[in-house]
């Protein structure tokens, strides 16, 4: 018998988080999260949680946890995009169709009652954290904030009606890429008006400010998009000003105007994956001793937009790619050997099109889903 609990407690909280455990014992692939901060992600100090509503569930087979589902409904996406749709996440169970129906049945009741219609996901918790569900790309761990699956999880949401609704792509690029000599060319001719520049410690907030512009400008009509809370992107400034070299973010200016920008994570995976979850006793100084002595050998770039006016124009793919070699040079020095770039929406065409012709190829591939609450 599949029964399923609300998480109320601490202890069902625990248990909530320490579910995979259980789950990929036998994936060599799977990156144990942090406790903590998977425990900081459920506290009151989330600032998602300032403009959502929510609720989780463990499936429990006896007093045995063997599955667990969050629902979730945003306002700020309510605002922007009309009522009716809510959002499930942190999808996990053992390859039982029983666990999967009884979990995803008492998150769509929870939405109906919170007045939904539709149901899409996964999102854990929202569309500017982890989101989508692994279906191509099991052989290979997964980058810094992104996710990893069991590659039977999409077939049992398929079995359950849940519809594709738009796929997200993770390329990979090898470091050691060369531009096309019409890229470069044109490059030197940008030259006379385009500057790309570091991020600067020295106005850190000033230019923390400016990515979160440029995101929001440029990411403004892609789907399903919704602007950081400030709260939301200050966490965010916080891990680029402990994990991230300055030279890992790159800021495009035009005439001295700001007008592009990327962000590039080190994959902390490498680190953590040793570690098991486990900061205390001895985790901190493992990071420390990675990211300073045996530094990530991949990196993650994780954001990057070009403000609306040059995109789709020559100048626009001239600040992508100079952004892109910018970025090289540090991740070279650092020994940086491969990079994701992610995750690409499959309809930008436009961003295929320029990592393509740099080498860069899909890899892995998210998948959302979608299902109306009839």
């Amino acid at each position: 018998m599949i029964r399923i609990v609300p998480v109320k407690t601490r202890a069902d909280l625990k248990a909530f988080v320490r579910l995979p455990w259980k789950l990929y014992t036998s994936d060599a692939h799977w990156v144990p999260p942090l406790i903590l901060e998977r425990l900081h992600t459920f506290s009151d100090k989330n600032p998602f949680f300032k403009h959502a509503r929510w609720q989780c569930w463990l499936a429990l087979n006896g007093q045995n946890p063997v599955g667990r589902i969050s629902a979730q409904i945003d306002n700020l996406h309510q605002d922007r995009y009309g009522p009716g749709t809510g959002f499930f996440g942190l999808l996990e169970g053992e390859d039982n169709a029983q666990v999967f129906q009884a979990l995803l049945g008492t998150a769509e009741e929870w939405l109906r009652g919170q007045g939904m219609t539709c149901v899409q996901g996964p999102f854990n918790l929202s569309v500017n954290q982890e989101c989508g569900l692994l279906v191509e790309g099991f052989d290979t761990p997964p980058m810094v904030m992104m996710g990893h699956a069991l590659p039977y999880y999409g077939r049992i949401l398929e079995l359950y009606h849940y519809q594709k609704v738009q796929d997200l792509l993770a390329y990979q690029i090898d470091i050691h890429f060369k531009l096309p000599p019409g890229v470069t060319m044109f490059l030197n001719k940008a030259k006379g008006s385009m500057r790309i520049r570091p991020m600067r410690r020295s106005h850190f907030n000033e230019d923390l400010n400016l990515i979160k512009e440029i995101f929001e400008e440029a990411w403004s009509e892609n789907w399903g998009f919704l602007p950081f809370t400030n709260e939301e992107f200050s966490e965010i400034g916080q891990q680029l000003k402990f994990l991230v070299p300055s030279d890992f973010v790159q800021i495009a200016e035009i005439d001295g105007q700001a007008c592009a920008m990327l962000v590039a994570f080190p994959n902390i995976h490498e680190v953590m994956k040793d570690l098991n979850g486990r900061l205390i006793p001895w985790g901190w100084l493992k990071v420390l001793w990675g990211m300073k002595v045996r530094y990530p050998k991949t990196a993650r770039v994780a954001l990057m937009g070009v403000r609306k006016p040059f995109q789709s124009t020559p100048m626009g793919a001239a600040m992508a790619y100079g952004m892109i070699e910018a970025v090289r040079g540090p991740g070279l020095r650092k020994g940086i050997q491969s990079v994701e770039l992610s995750w690409i929406l499959e309809s930008n065409k436009r961003m295929s099109h320029i990592l393509e012709s740099l080498g860069a190829k899909p890899y892995k591939v998210y998948r959302l889903y979608q299902k109306a609450l009839v």
